[in-house]
C-alpha cells in the first residue's frame, strides 16, 4: 500500500478523520545490496515518501547511510476535498525524465503513468504532469493509506515477455510500480521472461485497422527516421509503431514498412518548351592540393579549420560520406592551407597505448553532452551510442551495437587499463544493460540518463551491485 504526504490547497467541504498517536520517524541503516525500492517495500512505504523524508535527489545509497522511516501511526487530521488540476512542467533542453522526477520528488514510473508514456524519451517544449490529479488533501501533514490493488474484486495473470519492465507493465494496467510490486509481493524491480504477475482487471486494448497501401522502403546512407517520415507524410511515432522500432536508430540497407507514396514533382504541360540544355560543367576539385596524414587527436572539423576549408569542402574533396577518420588516414587538403602539415609521409599505425589514450581523451572531451535514447552523435548519446562514437574516433572500426552487443565483441581482462570497457547488468533490464569506458583510479566515464556524459566511481554502491566485468575490444 502506497503512502502519500499531502497538504491543504483550498477550502471546501470538510470531513474529519481521527487517528491515534503522534508522528515521529524511526531510522534504518543501509546494508549491502539494499536499494530504495527494497527498503520502501520492507517498511510498507513508497520510494517517493522515503526520498521526500530524507531530502534525497536520487536513488543512490551508501552502505551504513541512515534513513528516516515514516511513522506507521496515524494522527489527527482534517480532510479537505479539492479538485485542483494536476501541476505541469514544460521540458527544457537537457532535461530527462529522471532529472524531472528528482526535481519534483516523484518516481519515473509515476511520471510515465501520469503522462501515458511508454518510453523515457522527452523533448524540449513538451508539457508533462508532475503530480497526479489532486483528490483528498489534509490541512495538517498526515499519512493516508491508499487502497491496495489486492482489494480489487478480480485479478488477472500477466506473463512477462522479452523487453518487459515493471514500469511498462504498470503503465499498461494503470498502476504505479509500487502498487504492482505490492500486489505481487516483490522486493525488487527485477522480473524475468515467463514470470507470472497478478494484475487488476483486464488491460485496456485497442483495435487498430491495418494500414492501407503498405510498401517497403530501403534505408539509404544519410537517411534518418524523421527524414523518411516527412518524405512519406507520416509522423515518427506512426513510422516506429508500423515497424516495431523502440529507438530512432536505423542503418543503411534496412527495410522499413511505409504507407502512402513520396510526393512526386508535377510533370510539365505537354506544350511546354523543352528545358534548356545544361551548359555548365560539373565542379571539379581544386588542382592545387596536398596530402595530410591524420594524427592522434585530430577531428575532421579541426583539420578543415587548419586547412581554411569547410567540413563539406573537405569531405567532397576526399569523396567522404561520413565524418569518420582514423590515425594514419591520408586526406587531400588545399595546398594554400593556413597551417601546413609537418609531414606528408605515412605514419605507423597507432599502438595499443595510443588508442587507449585517444579513447580516454575523446571520451572526456564529450563530458556534459546530454543523454538521448538511441543517440550516437555529439548532439546526444545513450550508453552504447557513446561507445560507438568514441571507439570510431579513436580508429577502432566497429559497428553500432547495444551494450550486450559490445559485450559479445570483446574479451575478458583481469587487470583493466584506461580505455577498456566496463559492463553492468540488471540495471533497467535483465542481463548486460549498461557500458562505459574505464579511465583508471577505479573510475569510468559513461552516458548517465540524468547527467549526460559524466565520470562515476566504481565504488558507488549502485555500480558495485550491478558490476559485471571488464573487457577489451578484440
Amino acid at each position: 500500500m502506497k503512502k502519500t504526504i499531502v497538504r491543504a490547497v483550498s477550502t471546501a467541504a470538510v470531513l474529519s478523520a481521527v487517528y491515534a498517536g503522534t508522528a515521529h520517524a524511526s531510522t534504518y541503516m543501509v546494508k549491502k545490496g539494499d536499494n530504495l525500492s527494497h527498503i520502501a517495500s520492507k517498511n510498507h512505504t513508497s520510494v517517493h515518501t522515503l526520498m521526500a523524508l530524507n531530502g534525497l535527489k536520487s536513488d543512490f545509497l551508501q552502505i551504513n547511510q541512515k534513513l528516516k522511516l515514516p511513522d506507521t501511526k496515524a494522527k489527527k487530521a482534517t480532510v479537505t476535498k479539492t479538485s485542483s488540476p494536476a501541476k505541469t512542467y514544460t521540458v527544457q533542453k537537457g532535461d530527462s525524465l529522471i532529472k524531472i522526477a528528482n526535481k519534483y520528488h516523484v518516481s519515473v514510473g509515476d511520471l510515465k503513468l501520469w503522462n501515458t508514456l511508454n518510453r523515457t524519451i522527452i523533448y524540449p517544449g513538451q508539457v508533462l504532469k508532475v503530480t497526479g490529479t489532486s483528490g483528498t488533501t489534509f490541512t495538517k501533514e498526515a499519512v493516508v493509506k491508499k487502497p491496495s490493488p489486492s482489494s480489487k474484486t478480480t485479478t488477472n495473470t500477466y506473463v512477462v515477455t522479452k523487453g518487459d519492465s515493471l514500469s511498462k507493465i504498470a503503465i499498461k494496467y494503470k498502476l504505479t510500480v509500487s502498487d504492482l510490486k505490492k500486489l505481487n509481493q516483490l522486493k525488487s524491480d527485477r522480473i524475468k521472461v515467463g514470470q507470472k504477475l497478478k494484475v487488476p482487471g483486464t488491460a485496456k486494448t485497442t483495435t487498430t485497422t491495418p494500414a492501407k497501401n503498405v510498401t517497403t522502403y530501403i534505408v539509404k546512407a544519410g537517411d534518418t527516421l524523421g527524414k523518411i517520415a516527412k518524405q512519406f507524410g507520416l509522423n515518427m511515432a506512426d513510422l516506429k509503431a508500423l515497424n516495431g522500432l523502440k529507438s530512432d536508430f536505423i542503418y543503411a540497407g534496412q527495410r522499413l514498412k511505409v504507407t502512402g507514396k513520396p510526393p512526386v514533382a508535377a510533370k510539365p504541360p505537354a506544350q511546354a518548351a523543352k528545358p534548356p540544355v545544361q551548359t555548365t560543367k560539373p565542379q571539379t576539385p581544386p588542382a592545387n592540393t596536398t596530402d595530410y596524414i591524420v594524427k592522434s587527436g585530430d577531428t575532421l572539423s579541426g583539420i578543415a579549420m587548419k586547412a581554411g576549408m569547410t567540413i563539406g569542402e573537405l569531405k567532397a574533396l576526399n569523396n567522404m560520406t561520413s565524418d569518420r577518420i582514423y590515425v594514419g588516414k591520408k586526406l587531400k587538403i588545399k595546398a594554400n592551407s593556413v597551417s601546413v602539415p609537418e609531414s606528408t609521409q605515412p605514419q605507423p599505425p597507432a599502438s595499443g597505448n595510443d588508442v587507449s589514450t585517444q579513447i580516454v581523451n575523446t571520451a572526456k572531451s564529450l563530458i556534459g553532452i546530454p543523454y538521448v535514447w538511441g543517440g550516437s552523435t555529439p548532439s546526444g548519446f545513450d550508453c552504447s551510442g557513446f561507445i560507438y562514437h568514441v571507439a570510431n574516433q579513436a580508429g577502432i572500426d566497429i559497428g553500432r551495437y547495444s551494450a550486450d552487443g559490445y559485450y559479445n565483441r570483446s574479451y575478458y581482462v583481469d587487470k583493466p587499463k584506461a580505455g577498456d570497457l566496463v559492463f553492468f547488468e540488471n540495471t533497467y533490464k535483465n542481463g548486460i544493460s549498461h557500458v562505459g569506458f574505464y579511465i583508471g583510479n577505479n573510475q569510468f566515464i559513461h552516458a548517465d540518463e540524468a547527467r549526460g556524459i559524466t565520470i562515476a566511481s566504481l565504488s558507488n554502491s549502485y555500480f558495485k551491485e550491478h558490476f559485471a566485468s571488464f573487457k577489451r575490444f578484440y
